[in-house]
């Protein structure tokens, strides 16, 4: 492209710039004058062109879409429990596991997952997290059968590996494509397609499957919400392996044009992980954020539960509770990265 071309001939005419001062340094025997150009041009060297591109939106955009259409996958069981507890003949402790599965899952696999992240990078375990998402829908699509729980459950456990593949993805996004002014917006931005899947996955379940006592009505109604959310994986799925891209080609920052210049056998992924472990603050943060966390998901699986216990037939209602706690905590997210941006005050 035009732009690209044209810092690219600027870079080389950059380079035979210094290679000259040095040359002429060289000749001058050393003298205060070559030194002073040798000085600058080392100082030149040491500071890597970066740039900031437009395509970065695009990326985290779609990285949130995707992401959305999973989360929306965690709850879309739990939240109407007492309509599957009818349809596949299983008690609410089964239709619960539908969440816990993906609580469950992440334990064993974030350690690989993320090892996997630093070693192929962002695109190899996009494309892992859109395929295993797309995969998981297809096998729920082939579930719609009162005898066929085990497959269903098949499904969500796909999905809920997908799940693995997206959770630590945008921090790696934001300091990969973003300049340093706007990592916390870019992360919040990708927060913010996780919560909102979450929020949609309270809300269009219930309106979508009515409890109805008709079996074959209801396996319809169970089919519309399954095919639906399989036709936007499969799309956004096509997107992630055409649009996708590893990393731009200039880095954002003087910091990411460091990390490319490092060796591998410089870092060490095992080396890393216990260093944060031996890090007191950072200990507490994960204690702090997996205790919010975790009321939370408690909550959200067990919210069909608490309601329909004390007022039968208010699916909707319940599902309308769900959404009122994730919309609040939405906004407050993407804030507070905007916030962070420009202040800095983390602490």
């Amino acid at each position: 492209m035009p732009a690209e071309n044209g810092a690219v001939a600027d870079g080389e005419m950059k380079e035979d710039d210094e290679e000259q001062r040095d040359r002429e340094a060289e000749a001058g025997g050393g003298g205060p004058a070559a030194a002073a150009a040798a000085a600058a041009a080392g100082t030149s060297r040491a500071e890597a062109a970066t740039r900031l591109y437009r395509r970065r939106w695009l990326i985290v955009l779609l990285f949130s879409s995707y992401s959305l259409c999973n989360s929306f996958q965690w709850i879309q069981y739990g939240i109407i429990n007492n309509i599957f507890m009818k349809f596949y003949g299983v008690d609410s402790f089964a239709i619960d596991w539908m969440s816990m599965i993906y609580m469950l899952t992440y334990i064993p696999c974030i350690f690989p997952v993320t090892w996997l992240l630093d070693k192929q990078g962002l695109r190899v375990v996009a494309l892992l997290a859109a395929a295993l998402n797309c995969t998981g829908t297809w096998i729920k699509v082939s579930s719609v059968r009162p005898d066929l729980f085990w497959v269903t459950a098949l499904g969500q456990f796909t999905c809920s590996l997908a799940q693995v593949f997206i959770l630590g993805m945008p921090s790696r996004i934001a300091s990969v494509w973003f300049g340093s002014h706007e990592v916390s917006t870019a992360c919040s931005i990708g927060v913010f397609g996780n919560q909102l899947g979450i929020a949609i996955g309270f809300l269009v379940p219930p309106m979508l499957v009515p409890n109805i006592d008709d079996m074959d009505q209801l396996a319809y109604h169970i089919s519309i919400m399954f095919y639906m959310t399989a036709g936007v994986a499969t799309f956004l799925f096509i997107l992630v392996v055409t649009v996708f891209e590893e990393q731009p080609a200039t880095p954002p920052t003087q910091a990411q044009a460091a990390a490319r210049s490092l060796c591998p056998e410089q870092y060490s992924y095992t080396a890393s992980i216990l260093r944060l472990l031996h890090n007191r603050p950072f200990v507490l943060l994960i204690v702090t954020y997996g205790l919010n966390v975790g009321c939370f998901y408690a909550v959200g699986t067990m919210l069909n539960r608490m309601i329909i216990e004390h007022y039968p037939g208010q699916e909707l209602n319940a599902g309308r509770i769900g959404l009122t706690i994730v919309i609040a905590g939405m906004f407050g997210s993407l804030l507070s990265g905007i916030w962070l941006d420009r202040t800095k005050t983390y602490k």
